[in-house]
C-alpha cells in the first residue's frame, strides 16, 4: 500500500489538468476504507469545470468514478475486507438513514451529494472511502477480470442511464427519445431497451457513437438539433412526439429540445447536470400534462438490479470506453474527450 504520497489528477484552471504527487490518504474514521485504484475514468461532467472553473493555484482533486481493491478498513467496517474488489459509487452513503433505505442514497443524511466527508477525488492511486459499509459494493471477481470496464460503469454512467430510463417510464408500447450521444445517453438507450421500449430515437451527431447506440437498441438516429431536430422527431412519430424523453446533456438547448419533442401526457427525465438556473417550464407544459423527472442517480440503489447481467455477460456497458490510458496521462484523456475524439476515457494505474 502507498504510505507517503501518490499520483492524482488535479485541475488548476480551465483546460489545465495535471497529475501531481499528492499525500496518500489514511484511515480517519472507524467507518472508512482505503481502496487502491484498479480503474477510474473521466466523466462528461468533468468537462464542465474543464471549461469554466475559477483558477485555483492549489488545484482541485478530480474524479468520482472508481473501481478498486480494498487495502485497509476501519475498526467498525464489516461488509468489505482487504482484498475485495469493490465498486465505489460516485456519492458516499450511510446505508441506514431513511433516504438510503428508500433507495435515494444521493440524499443520504450523513453524506450523499451534500458532502464527500473529506474524501478527495477518484482520479488517484488511492481513495479514502467514508461510510464504507453503506457505500462500497464488493463484486465476486478479481482485479484481472475481463469485466472491469463494465463494472466501472456501475459507479456512475450505467446507473445514471438506467435512472433516466426508469424514472422516465420507458417500457413496452413507449416511444423513447434520448438526447445526447455521450456515455450516459448511450447507456440510457441500452436501459430503455432492457426495460422493453419498442422504439428508441437517439439524437446525436457523432456516427461512431450513434452506431454504438444502434447496437445498444436505438431504432432511429436523428443527427439534427434545435427546431430542425424537433421537426425530424415529430415527423418520425406522426406529429405527436415521444412518450418518454431522456435528456442526457445538461445544457438549456437540450431541455428546450426535450420540451419540443415530448408527447402530451409524456415524461422528460433529465440526468445531464444542468448548466442553467432557469428553464421554460410554464403554462404550456402544464396544459399538456408533461411530467419532468429524473435527477441525480442513486446508482448504489441500482447495482443489485444491474450487476447480474453484467457478470453473466448478457450486457456489456463497458463498451462506452473507447480509450484507455494510464493515470499519468489523465490530462490527455480530458483533451480527447473535450475534442470529441473519445467517447469516454478509462484510466488505469
Amino acid at each position: 500500500m502507498l504510505t507517503g504520497g501518490m499520483r492524482a489528477a488535479y485541475m488548476f484552471a480551465p483546460g489545465d489538468v495535471r497529475v501531481i504527487d499528492a499525500p496518500a490518504p489514511r484511515i480517519e474514521e472507524p467507518t472508512d476504507a482505503l481502496v487502491r485504484l484498479v480503474r477510474t475514468c473521466v466523466c462528461g461532467s468533468d468537462l464542465h469545470p474543464y471549461h469554466s472553473m475559477a483558477p485555483n493555484p492549489d488545484g482541485t482533486s478530480m474524479g468520482h468514478e472508481y473501481l478498486g481493491v480494498v487495502e485497509e478498513v476501519g475498526a467498525e467496517v464489516v461488509t468489505v475486507r482487504p482484498g475485495d474488489l469493490v465498486i465505489v459509487p460516485f456519492v458516499f452513503s450511510c446505508g441506514v438513514c431513511d433516504f438510503c433505505r428508500e433507495g435515494l442514497q444521493t440524499s443520504c443524511r450523513r453524506a450523499g451529494l451534500a458532502s464527500r466527508l473529506g474524501s478527495a477525488g477518484a482520479q488517484a492511486e488511492l481513495l479514502r472511502a467514508p461510510l464504507a459499509d453503506g457505500t462500497l459494493y464488493p463484486v465476486p471477481v478479481d482485479e484481472h477480470s475481463g469485466l472491469l470496464a463494465s463494472l466501472l460503469t456501475l459507479s456512475d454512467v450505467y446507473g445514471t442511464g438506467f435512472h433516466a430510463a426508469l424514472t422516465g417510464g420507458a417500457g413496452p408500447e413507449t416511444t423513447v427519445a434520448v438526447i445526447g450521444d455521450g456515455a450516459v445517453g448511450l447507456l440510457a438507450v441500452l436501459s430503455a431497451r432492457r426495460l422493453g421500449a419498442e422504439r428508441i430515437i437517439l439524437m446525436g451527431r457523432h456516427a461512431a457513437r450513434t452506431d454504438l447506440g444502434r447496437e445498444f437498441g436505438a431504432t432511429d438516429v436523428v443527427a439534427t438539433r434545435a427546431d430542425e431536430g424537433v421537426e425530424a422527431v415529430r415527423e418520425l412519430t406522426g406529429g405527436d412526439g415521444c412518450h418518454v424523453v431522456l435528456e442526457a446533456v445538461g445544457h438549456l438547448p437540450a431541455l428546450e429540445q426535450a420540451l419540443g419533442i415530448v408527447r402530451a401526457g409524456g415524461r422528460i427525465a433529465r440526468v445531464g447536470v444542468p448548466q442553467y438556473r432557469e428553464g421554460p417550464i410554464g403554462r404550456e407544459q402544464f396544459a399538456r400534462n408533461v411530467t419532468i423527472t429524473g435527477g441525480v442517480a442513486p446508482v448504489r440503489h441500482y447495482i443489485d438490479r444491474l450487476l447480474p447481467d453484467v457478470l453473466s455477460g448478457e450486457v456489456d456497458p463497458g463498451r462506452v470506453f473507447d480509450v484507455e490510458l494510464s493515470l499519468d496521462d489523465a490530462a490527455r484523456g480530458y483533451e480527447l474527450m473535450d475534442r470529441r475524439e473519445a467517447l469516454k476515457v478509462m484510466l488505469r494505474p
